[in-house]
């Protein structure tokens, strides 16, 4: 067979497409359940609608059993992907049987040849050993697909990478993630002194329901600790987002901010955390806040690269995502949100036949989209079956973010709002990314003078009527070829 480590929505897609090209899958899930890693926040109801989150082959499949998608433009919690699409499409005929749950795997390597081993390796089967309910036990698979996503292994509290002094001693009072503060996990978060650390999405999701927590329950306070020194671009795009529920997250917290809802601490790099008779005491070296109850950890999450020693692989240094694929998505290059189409050609490794997919195949870097890994496993199933030619043919348009990243100085993650539209753009403040700045570095691109402008002709058809063109006035379209890793 060949072998999927994961039974998450990448995972059951790359099972459809080896099936729709007449291999045998077998999918590998360390779960009791399909979609494991979706159960862990099946609470939280996600910024990308249906149309984003169901594989077009899957879909499919399921529409031959009768099944009906969900409205497209609704936006699912974790529980409705698996009410209404994993497990429907883990129960069909063609997939049950694929699917081994409770086996993780713990190693992937070749027959016979450890790492160094080179002549004759890549005629040698895998060996896929994991462990399950009676054991540990191992398959040989003609091809491996790891679709094992990061969810189990998020990034510490300490801002080093490794975790802060005193982390590992205080985990009963830390949770790793979104937790359910209005529904399962209330009790804990209620009433008590909350540390939030992080300021990527899952941040903004745990800090709006620790809020609408502390409006139920007197006596929640709340922290929110940040390494940027600079606010910048940190609650994302807003109305210039292309995904407008991704946008309204950030726009929802930057008011409850200005408000008071939370007290912000910019510029703050963890390195300890003691526990004294008052508390958490959470310091960065230099400063100690005030003490609390319970710290939330959203900070990333990162590849478990473990199991894979024995392969050769060719990781970025950075972003531990496959090299060729890093300079795409790496947050300190890469511009506005939007990911270059890519799949197979840009996941391979030095060892033929194995690739790594899905959120894992993002390494440590942020904004992964369902969508993508829809697109990588197709060409990575249309490679593994020899079709490389159709391998390379990938379409894959993303919605933006409407914020460009950009290394500043090295506070983590800041950005500036570079794709506005055009007539917000005189107001932009010069930076690395737009104005002056931006042209000694090759990257004016970004901030295309007004004239440049086109107008525009709209074309519409109403009802009944033959379709019209004429111009609209103040509409106009503005072309800004991409340039520096910033706004197209």
């Amino acid at each position: 067979p060949i072998v999927v480590i994961g039974a998450g929505p990448v995972g059951l897609a790359a099972a459809v497409y080896l099936l729709q090209r007449g291999e045998t899958p077998l999918v590998l899930e360390a779960g009791a359940s399909v979609g494991a890693n979706v159960a862990q926040w099946a609470h939280v109801r996600v910024f990308s609608p249906w149309e984003f989150n169901i594989d077009p082959a899957a879909r499919a499949l399921l529409e031959a059993h009768g099944w009906a998608a969900p409205p497209a433009g609704d936006y699912p919690t974790g529980q409705e992907l698996l009410d209404h699409y994993l497990r429907p499409l883990a129960a069909l005929p063609e997939i049950q049987p694929r699917v081994r749950l409770g086996a993780r795997v713990t190693g992937v390597a070749r027959q016979g040849y450890s790492r160094l081993s080179s002549a004759g390796r890549e005629a040698a089967p895998f060996v896929v050993r994991f462990v399950d309910a009676d054991g540990e036990d191992e398959v040989l698979a003609k091809a491996v697909i790891d679709a094992s996503g990061t969810y189990a292994t998020p990034n510490p509290l300490g801002a080093s990478g490794l975790p802060a002094v005193g982390e590992r001693a205080q985990q009963a009072k830390l949770f790793y993630g979104i937790p359910d503060v209005l529904g399962a996990q209330r009790a804990r978060y209620a009433g008590r002194r909350v540390l939030v650390a992080g300021s990527g999405h899952s941040a903004f999701n745990a800090l709006l329901d620790l809020v609408t927590l502390a409006e139920e329950a007197p006596g929640t306070t709340l922290t929110w600790v940040v390494r940027r020194a600079k606010v910048g671009s940190l609650f994302g795009g807003g109305y210039t987002d292309q995904l407008p529920e991704r946008g309204r997250l950030g726009a929802r917290l930057k008011a409850l901010v200005s408000r008071g809802a939370l007290t912000m601490v910019t510029g703050f790099k963890t390195t300890r955390l003691n526990a004294t008779p008052a508390g958490l005491v959470v310091s960065d070296g230099v400063r100690d806040l005030a003490p609390v109850d319970e710290i939330v950890v959203a900070t990333g999450l990162r590849p478990d690269l473990e199991m894979l020693r024995e392969l050769r692989l060719a990781l970025d240094e950075v972003v531990e995502s496959p090299a060729a694929l890093a300079p795409l998505i790496d947050p300190n290059l890469h511009g506005c949100g939007s990911v270059p189409p890519h799949g197979a050609e840009e996941l391979k490794h030095p060892e033929a036949d194995f690739f790594v997919v899905g959120m894992k195949s993002y390494g440590r870097a942020p904004t992964f989209l369902l969508r993508t890994g829809y697109e990588q496993v197709r060409s990575v199933v249309l490679a593994l079956t020899g079709d490389w030619e159709a391998a390379r043919q990938i379409e894959l348009v993303l919605p933006e973010t409407g914020v460009c990243s950009s290394n500043r100085g090295g506070d983590e993650d800041d950005a500036l709002a570079c794709c506005q539209p055009a007539a917000s753009k005189t107001a932009l403040p010069e930076s690395d990314c737009c104005g002056p700045a931006a042209a000694a570095a090759g990257k004016a691109a970004c901030c295309t003078p007004a004239s440049s402008a086109v107008p525009v002709s709209l074309s519409f058809t109403s009802r009944g009527a033959a379709p019209q063109s004429q111009p609209v006035e103040g509409l106009t379209l503005v072309e800004t070829p991409r340039s520096g890793g910033c706004c197209g």
